[in-house]
């Protein structure tokens, strides 16, 4: 791999043990992937829950901060597992709080901004056309390539933190341009409306294409998502295909045509109406029990707390619902009594965590729930593997559930 003097440097240990630790990890997940040299990166976004690190990785952080490490670009984090101001209620122990806390202390002193938000594109610094990033967060790298045309790889949380000490990342994937021209298109059969359709219609087309590899091209759309159907969209796209880029023809903006990916060279796919319904159809059913619904991954928007608020005005939950807001997010929907709105019907709004990172099958067990309701495709798929039977529904419906008791 081809590397600057400056780079060399950090290789020497030159500029500290945490810096060569950095592009020694680089260099070495370079290797793997054939990237001839490192490209510079405006920021980096990091995981970092206590659920995924552990003690080992709080051993490792403590670690580079005592050797002095500092993010030389801005590097911030995805939702944290405890919300520390609310975490016995939820069945989550002392321990789980203590190890957050550790984290939260060796990243702090690293210079890493606790941002704890998987919508950084929605709330913190979005990335533009042509910005080489070090995303770590599936559903960040895909919005950042797909609706803003920008350029990161799904990066492991070290790799991120290295991204973050170093300033560069390794160039294979999606940093070229080569990688980004479509290899599968697909037409839709049926217009989605609203959240949960968006997020249904990224699920069938993520297990369609099935692929890191495989960047589809999407086409037949007759309208253009908003910023949270967008999010909802290639979340679960992430999810059900581990996609990291997709392009809308004539919407996303490196498809202003279907030939300015390549996808006029490919054969046609449809996503036709058996495939969205049968997606539908995988969880649950009208009138089953419930004993928990939950709107979490993606964290939600100002404009989807209003719409979660409305739905829970002047009405009582007889089930716990859950609302999980980016800490952005969080102080302008308690100013505009968004917030007052949902605890009042006996919701809960989580600051900066998301529910499946948060312990959330101990969770689950501490509690007794087993029959979890979302109106996002993704936290149904990965709940599944944590001892939930997860339903899928619209907000709407999700709210009137856990007003009713069970799934209406």
């Amino acid at each position: 791999m081809r590397l600057t003097d400056e780079e060399q440097a950090m290789l020497a240990g030159e500029m500290g043990k945490a810096q060569q630790w950095a592009i020694d990890h680089q260099i070495k997940v370079g290797g793997m992937f054939d990237a001839k040299d490192l490209v510079p990166v405006s920021q980096a976004h990091m995981m970092g829950d206590p659920e995924a690190v552990g003690e080992a990785g709080a051993d490792f952080l403590e670690g580079l901060a005592r050797d002095g490490a500092k993010a030389k670009i801005p590097t911030i984090t995805d939702p944290r597992g405890v919300d520390l101001s609310y975490y016995e209620p939820m069945g989550q122990t002392e321990e789980m709080a203590s190890l957050e806390r550790r984290i939260i202390g060796a990243l702090e002193k690293m210079g890493v901004m606790m941002t704890n938000t998987c919508i950084n594109y929605q709330t913190i610094m979005p990335p533009i056309r042509g910005d080489h990033v070090a995303f770590g967060d599936t559903g960040v790298v895909i919005y950042a390539n797909s609706a803003c045309g920008a350029r990161s790889n799904f990066e492991g949380g070290p790799s991120a933190l290295a991204a973050g000490l170093t300033g560069r990342t390794p160039r294979y994937g999606l940093h070229l341009d080569e990688k980004r021209q479509a290899t599968r298109r697909l037409r839709v059969s049926e217009q989605p409306k609203g959240l949960t359709d968006w997020g249904i219609l990224g699920a069938v087309a993520g297990k369609t294409v099935g692929s890191y590899w495989e960047v589809p091209v999407i086409e037949g759309l007759e309208v253009v998502p908003t910023s949270d159907e967008m999010k909802h969209l290639g979340a679960a796209m992430a999810s059900y295909g581990s996609t990291p880029l997709f392009h809308l023809a004539g919407i996303t903006p490196e498809a202003p045509t279907l030939e300015a990916v390549g996808g006029e060279k490919l054969t046609t796919e449809v996503l036709d109406a058996d495939a969205m319904n049968a997606m539908r159809s995988r969880f649950g059913g009208k009138g089953d029990k419930l004993d928990v619904v939950v709107f979490a991954a993606p964290q939600l928007s100002l404009v989807e707390m209003e719409q979660v608020a409305s739905l829970c005005n002047g009405k009582k939950m007889k089930v716990p619902l859950f609302a999980c807001a980016a800490p952005q997010v969080y102080p302008d929907a308690q100013r505009m009594g968004f917030v007052e709105k949902i605890e009042n019907a006996g919701g809960k709004v989580l600051v900066g965590t998301c529910f499946y990172n948060g312990f959330a099958r101990e969770v689950g067990e501490a509690n007794g729930w087993k029959r979890l309701l979302s109106n996002s495709a993704k936290i149904v798929n990965i709940l599944g593997g944590y001892g939930y039977e997860p339903a899928l529904a619209s907000m709407e419906d999700c709210v009137s559930s856990a007003i009713a008791g069970e799934i209406v």
